[in-house]
């Protein structure tokens, strides 16, 4: 919403400064996005006269100019064809900056001659289109400054344009009333009263108005009149300098009158040609299939249920959003009918959608205008179009009603104190809801009917508050609930999530926020895709299944990542996954992405490919970080989106799974266009048990004051057994002393011929009641021993 500080001045009485009136705004909710002040650039730009002017020595086009400055007397060079001796002009000494041409005079030389500043014209200065020759003023004392000069002679090129942002809930606000009424009920002026006597009609109308009774629920009133024997010529200057600083064109008088309602008063109107109307004016429903030729010069095909105007032959105007090419009003007109009428927000919305158009009166109707303010509007502009066109007016026909507003709430005082936290005083509340045009019947306010967005006691309220500014909000600890020091209020799952985001971004990870929605073929990848995660109605097809994990997210990451250039990353997300439809169907997981290379190479090759054991030693450490037990089993097994030889589950028993890591699988890949390979985990924070003792102290820490013993192991197994299960079967052997077991050799060939190989581990024994003897190792020796045979078939290497 544009509008210039003069007009803002016409409604209301001011003295404020522009910058004081922008900034009253924004604390009222009206944002103010910009301001131009065309004084602003043109503060430098002085008033000269020219003294003499000679043909250049060198040019037959330029003039070699003496002007008198307030700098005292300059030599500058013209090219215009108008500059000439006794003349006064508007000039840019060195260091000026020309709008019009983006550049900051300075001295030089023009084939040869020194030029010291510039004689501007309109153009230069932005001030018009003209550029024919420099500026003439009819008068002005040198030295001047030319701003002043237009301020008291040319008003219009020095009036400051405000442009604000309009939320949903302040149609009245797309009136420059409206916005006056704020500022004055602010205490930044007083609003003046702009209303208007009825102008009586001297015949009848020779067009009558109906609506349908389908329609009335869309069109509830629709009014107009004939005004005959009009000349419509171009706009006064006043009213196209008006439009024309908001950024409208001015096209003739009635039309330019009609524009300047919409932004004055919030009243969009349209005037048909009379002569070019057959019959009388229907508001109707379209049945379908209809054309119309709009003023924007498309034609457009309206669908069932759209409301349209028509006369006795065919649609006139789109109701609410556009008039028509065949009835709209030329420079021959002489003869309109006016209209004014008052459209439901919804049907404007829908038709203006489908049809996909956008206009001024679309912009207001669908967000609701004054429907009091109907006839009223009819007559303000029946008054401007005789004032400015002449014309004799008809009586004023009427379809409908305007609709009735039973709206009243109760203004409970004290309530702006409980609900905002500010002090009013009761008599000052009353006073603001009276100045915003609100009808105060002892504790019962009824709002006006150009605030629609009025719908209970929390809005007098914010009205309220609104006015007395909230900048004016004083900041208060909250009071606490209970004495000493308070609860946690984290649950235990948001704290492990909290912890493992931390730790993550510790490790080097790069957190990711993924859509929770994610395309069928990326589910099906993850197990899922199914008709139970499926969305009813998508934002797109890329996002039209629950996610089932969070790596698909992380690898669409990945991927966009990689087509810009960017190689090697360490992603990691903490969210929500489902399997169905229902709340106890959502799990959240802890997933982290590996791609590329540890770091950037170097001389001393430290840089390498990530590999499963990258991810193994992240996926651990952010267990132990939540509060998962040292001692876990990795075994084999799980979903088919890793790679079948490459992984390994993270688990406290069969059944009991922490987390997953190891590659994923070429397949998905592929699928998700990402360049492998990839090393990705997953761990399930709820599977984690929760710590037996509630207290929030650490527990003591517990060192052993026995010395730990560690045995080497070679066995011989077959070349396909798994160095994972022979870990396992030694370290299931005696839970009790064995601490840990590690591989530290593999060997293949030599005398252990074909089909076996040697693998070597280190068992860590930790006594816990006394040192152990040789005959205790030898006992726990055999048990190694033993269960390795069992569970592998190996044998110790002689």
């Amino acid at each position: 919403m544009k509008f210039t500080l003069s007009w803002l001045k016409h409604h209301l009485e001011t003295t404020a400064s522009v910058d004081e009136i922008a900034e009253t705004l924004t604390d009222l909710g009206l944002e103010v996005e910009g301001i131009e002040n065309p004084a602003a650039r043109l503060a430098d730009f002085t008033i000269g006269k020219v003294l003499k002017a000679e043909k250049h020595p060198d040019a037959d086009k330029l003039r070699v100019c003496e002007v008198e400055t307030d700098q005292g007397t300059r030599q500058i060079i013209c090219g215009a064809p108008n500059a000439r001796a006794g003349i006064t002009v508007v000039v840019a000494h060195p260091g000026t900056y020309i709008p019009g041409i983006d550049t900051t005079i300075q001295v030089g030389k023009i084939r040869g001659v020194e030029s010291q500043g510039m004689m501007c014209s309109e153009r230069e200065m932005e001030l018009s289109d003209e550029h024919e020759g420099i500026i003439e003023l009819p008068s002005g004392k040198v030295g001047a400054r030319f701003i002043d000069w237009l301020a008291e002679n040319d008003p219009a090129k020095t009036d400051p344009v405000i442009e604000i942002a309009i939320t949903p809930n302040r149609p009245d606000a797309l009136g420059v009333q409206g916005i006056a009424r704020d500022l004055a009920a602010r205490g930044l002026g007083t609003l003046k009263a702009t209303e208007t006597d009825p102008v009586p009609g001297t015949f009848p109308s020779p067009i009558g108005v109906s609506i349908d009774a389908d329609t009335l629920d869309g069109c509830p009133l629709f009014v107009g009149r004939v005004i005959r024997g009009v000349k419509n010529g171009p706009s006064p200057e006043w009213l196209r300098d008006l439009l024309k600083a908001i950024g409208l064109r001015p096209i003739s008088a009635l039309v330019d009158i009609t524009n300047f309602f919409t932004y004055d008063r919030n009243r969009p109107l349209h005037v048909f040609d009379a002569d070019k109307v057959e019959g009388d004016l229907r508001v109707h429903l379209a049945k379908g299939g209809e054309q119309l030729l709009a003023l924007d010069e498309k034609t457009y095909t309206l669908e069932p249920g759209m409301m349209v105007i028509s006369d006795d032959r065919a649609p006139e105007s789109l109701a609410g959003i556009m008039g028509g090419e065949e009835s709209g009003v030329t420079a021959d007109t002489v003869n309109v009918f006016v209209e004014s009428a008052y459209w439901k927000p919804i049907t404007i919305a829908l038709t203006a959608r489908k049809l996909k158009i956008n206009s001024d009166a679309k912009y207001r109707f669908e967000r609701g205008v004054d429907p009091a303010f109907t006839p009223v509007g009819l007559e303000h502009a029946t008054r401007m179009i005789i004032e400015l066109c002449g014309g004799e007016p008809s009586e004023v026909v009427t379809a409908g009603a305007v609709p009735g507003d039973t709206r009243a709430f109760r203004l409970d005082t004290d309530h702006v104190q409980s609900l905002v936290g500010m002090s009013i005083p009761a008599d000052r509340q009353r006073q603001t809801l009276s100045d915003l045009g609100f009808t105060m019947k002892g504790d019962m306010a009824h709002p006006p009917s150009w605030r629609p967005d009025i719908q209970g006691p929390a809005d007098l309220v914010e009205e309220v508050a609104r006015i007395a500014s909230l900048t004016k909000l004083e900041a208060k600890p909250m009071r606490r609930t209970q004495v000493g020091v308070p609860k946690p209020i984290l649950t235990p799952m948001q704290k492990r999530e909290q912890i493992a985001k931390r730790t993550a971004a510790a490790l080097g990870y790069n957190e990711c926020v993924t859509y929770s929605f994610i395309d069928e073929a990326a589910a099906r990848l993850f197990s899922g895709g199914t008709d139970a995660t499926r969305l009813e109605n998508p934002i797109s097809s890329e996002m039209s299944h629950m996610r089932p994990a969070l790596l698909p997210g992380l690898l669409q990451a990945a991927a966009r990542n990689q087509a810009r250039g960017f190689a090697d990353m360490a992603l990691f997300e903490v969210g929500a996954v489902f399997h169905g439809g229902e709340p106890e169907e959502q799990h959240t997981l802890v997933s982290g992405l590996l791609v590329g290379r540890t770091g950037p190479k170097d001389v001393h090759g430290a840089s390498r490919s990530v590999d499963v054991f990258d991810v193994k030693a992240d996926a651990e450490a952010i267990l132990a970080a939540i509060g998962a037990p040292a001692k876990a089993q990795i075994l084999r097994g799980t979903s088919e989106w890793w790679h079948p030889e490459r992984h390994g589950m993270i688990c406290l028993g069969p059944k009991k799974v922490l987390a997953v890591f190891g590659e994923i699988h070429p397949r998905v890949l592929s699928a998700m266009d990402v360049k492998g390979p990839a090393m990705g985990f997953t761990i399930w924070p709820e599977e984690v048990p929760q710590r037996r003792s509630s207290s929030a102290t650490r527990d003591a820490l517990a060192l052993n004051d026995l010395q730990a013993v560690e045995r080497d192991f070679a066995f011989v197994v077959d070349a396909d057994v798994e160095a994972l299960a022979l870990v396992n079967a030694a370290a299931g052997a005696d839970k009790t002393l064995i601490d840990g077991v590690r591989l530290f050799d593999e060997f293949i060939g030599g005398s252990l011929g074909e089909g076996k190989k040697s693998l070597a581990i280190t068992v860590r024994l930790q006594p816990t009641d006394s040192t152990l003897t040789d005959k205790d190792i030898e006992a726990v020796s055999a048990k190694i021993v033993d269960k390795v045979g069992k569970a592998t078939g190996g044998v110790l290497r002689g």
